[in-house]
């Protein structure tokens, strides 16, 4: 009866781990689809991961019949190093993307059970005429291929988020001018969709820099329980979040709650996620031995990944920061000492600038180094990518 009781128990927390490492890796699972089966676990164990990532991160888990939604919020709205990108192809957005974004999720608010890519294109070019749009100097008008590409990447991101399904017609037609696409409007999804700590009707401000603030903006606490909270809250989802978490960065309340209740939250998120704490005197990182749960890894294939390795074994030897024209040269030294296994354009002209710029902002969002200028620091965590010198030790007899 023991050994049955203990298998029981241990199903049940590897279905919970399960669930709870679903909604870390995809804050938005739709009941049909792909996601179904990971859906009905979100459910099962529903009321013990609400409690969960209420008491421990402040994020809100909303679950019903046709969504499962972690509201997650980052701990830093002002980082870049993750931006959102083409699902197919994995282009950075850029700042106009995102503002199609934003504008689409308007117009599909206000939007009948089914729309055509042609007609969502007519209404986000009259909501982009928009006086203060215009003035920050964003424009769409929907005139060149590269207005309708950026457009699909935004149609596609909201496809892979579950908030448009297509009904027929293809994306590609529509960049082409020879096509259109239709679909359903997933009102649940989309109504679960913005996740911030108040609503925007709560706001009063009216500029727009002010708005924005107060969207993200936590209250302030009042109590020593709730400063606390504020900080546990903060410290767990920078743990759950980041590569890797530096005590520098962390301010002195933040820094002395972690370094008394380290252990305690460490172990919370391992028991919940499966994940290892890895504590070294600059800082902790939370490792998944599953690697899963990132959307950036290292070491990765290809030519990016390679250079990316490299780069990183040059930073972690050098001896100070590296201005970013002598990381051009030795990427480029890489590229021709390669060029048998580096695809054929790595060599050309100019080629070292980009391959530089895709491993630093690999980089970047690993939490391997910083830029300040043209200079790149190495940070602590890139030291396991440091060689060393080999040591040949004789053979016991």
């Amino acid at each position: 009866m023991s050994s049955a009781l203990d298998a029981v128990t241990a199903g049940r927390r590897s279905e919970l781990t399960k669930a709870a490492r679903a909604l870390l890796r995809r804050p938005v699972l739709r009941a049909h689809g792909p996601d179904a089966e990971l859906v009905v676990l979100v459910r099962r164990h529903a009321s013990e991961l609400r409690a969960w990532f209420d008491r421990n991160t402040g994020w809100r888990l909303v679950v019903d019949s046709e969504v499962a939604r972690l509201a997650k919020t980052v701990p830093d709205t002002g980082d870049a190093t993750h931006p959102a990108r083409d699902p197919r192809n994995h282009s950075v957005f850029s700042r106009r993307r995102y503002v199609l974004a934003c504008l689409a999720l308007a117009v599909l608010e206000r939007a009948d059970a089914q729309i055509t890519l042609g007609r969502l294109a007519e209404q986000i070019v009259l909501a982009a005429a928009d006086p203060d749009l215009t003035a920050a100097g964003v424009t769409f008008a929907l005139e060149r291929r590269e207005e309708r590409t950026d457009l699909v990447s935004v149609v596609r991101l909201l496809l892979d988020l579950g908030v448009l399904a297509r009904v027929a017609g293809d994306e590609d037609a529509f960049v082409r001018h020879d096509g259109d696409a239709l679909y359903d409007v997933e009102r649940r999804v989309l109504a679960a969709l913005l996740a911030s700590p108040r609503g925007p009707s709560t706001i009063a401000a009216a500029a727009h820099e002010e708005r924005l603030a107060a969207l993200t903006e936590e209250l302030p606490a009042t109590t020593d329980d709730l400063r606390n909270q504020q900080l546990r809250h903060r410290l767990t989802r920078m743990l759950l979040d980041e590569p890797v978490v530096y005590h520098a960065d962390l301010d002195e309340s933040e820094l002395a709650y972690l370094t008394s209740q380290r252990h305690a939250i460490t172990s919370r998120i391992a028991e919940l996620t499966g994940l290892v704490a890895e504590v070294r005197a600059e800082g902790i990182a939370m490792v998944d031995p599953l690697d899963d749960l990132t959307d950036v890894r290292m070491p990765e294939t290809g030519t990016e990944g390679h250079a990316t390795l490299l780069l990183a074994e040059h930073l972690a030897g050098a001896d100070g920061p590296v201005p970013l024209p002598a990381l051009h040269e030795h990427v480029r030294a890489q590229a021709l000492a390669h060029a048998t296994y580096w695809r054929r354009d790595a060599t050309a002209a100019g080629a070292e600038v980009e391959l530089t710029e895709k491993a630093l902002r690999r980089l970047e969002a690993l939490r391997l180094v910083r830029r300040a200028g043209d200079e790149v620091h190495a940070l602590p965590a890139l030291a396991r990518y440091a060689i060393g010198e080999p040591q040949v030790q004789e053979a016991k007899r």
